[in-house]
């Protein structure tokens, strides 16, 4: 449970929140837990993370957004924090533990035990915000966090570096953020986080954000057309010499399972604040006796 707690105690998408003023650089961490969950038991890890989150809105407990993998390893569920420094991780958790107790006191342990078991594995780790690798970077996080709250789905690429070549992976990012930024100052973000605790290897991530999938639809200038015949030559070649392994997956934003940070919501608030269903009253039954069309 440390693990969940440590995750949850906030959140990318890969998935990215604020939790400090929103005019600073993007710097600081994510904390991220990505579940792998049982598929006979997803209707039940749902209903739990489901109370989680309402326990954490209704007690002012920790902030989180919430994704489900779509095109990826099915029935995968990535819960996302933003962490200013690690001594924030500790105040999340408390949040966390201090919002389950409230709502629903010996209870929490219970609900903890049963999200567990509905998971066949997971993984937390502690990502590093990368801004000087990240790519149309607004000038603050007001901007980003809009275009994070306005977005409902999530596109992140994970490159698995080689061992000695974090270096060279580096310098071959900036240069397409280089030639990205001069050729296409307007196109869309791509946030660049690195993986520092819990992972295998060095892993970077770079994460995109669109409000439909018809938005991946828009044509964007082709690295080949950005860097040149002779440069996009040279990246081919920097990325297998560099590069072992690249996942890439595809997820969707679930309001209903996160907290999201005001910041975030406010960018869509019937999105991220979704009223709860109105449950009808069942018709009376009749009487006995009483006869139909009296």
């Amino acid at each position: 449970m440390k693990q969940l707690l440590l995750a949850l105690a906030t959140v990318a998408v890969p998935v990215i929140c604020a939790d400090s003023a929103a005019a600073q650089v993007y710097e600081g961490y994510l904390d991220v837990l990505t579940c792998k969950v049982k598929p006979e038991k997803r209707a039940d890890f749902d209903a739990l993370a489901k109370k989680m989150a309402d326990a954490n809105r209704r007690y002012k407990g920790d902030t989180f957004v919430t994704g489900q993998v779509e095109y990826g390893e099915q029935n995968t569920v990535i819960f996302t924090s933003g962490r200013e420094n690690y001594a924030a991780i500790d105040k999340g958790i408390a949040a966390f533990e201090g919002a389950l107790k409230e709502a629903y006191g010996p209870g929490a342990i219970r609900i903890e035990q049963d999200f567990n078991a509905c998971v066949i594995s997971s993984q937390a780790e502690i990502r590093k915000r990368r801004g000087d690798l990240s790519i149309n970077l607004p000038g603050d996080m007001a901007a980003v966090l809009k275009v994070v709250g306005s977005s409902r789905w999530v596109r992140t690429a994970a490159f698995h570096v080689r061992t000695g070549h974090v270096d060279d992976f580096e310098a071959q990012i900036k240069t397409v953020k280089q030639g990205l930024e001069r050729s296409n100052p307007s196109g869309p973000i791509i946030l660049v986080s690195q993986a520092v605790v819990g992972n295998r290897g060095a892993v970077f991530y770079l994460t995109t954000f669109r409000t439909s999938l018809a938005d991946f639809d828009r044509v964007s200038p082709s690295l080949k057309e950005v860097l040149g015949m002779e440069g996009f030559k040279e990246y081919q070649k920097s990325n297998s010499e560099n590069v072992q392994l690249i996942e890439s997956t595809l997820s969707r934003y679930l309001p209903e399972l996160s907290n999201p940070p005001k910041e975030v919501a406010e960018a869509s608030s019937d999105f991220w604040n979704p009223k709860p269903a109105v449950m009808k009253k069942p018709a009376a039954k009749p009487s006995a006796g009483t006869k139909t069309g009296d």
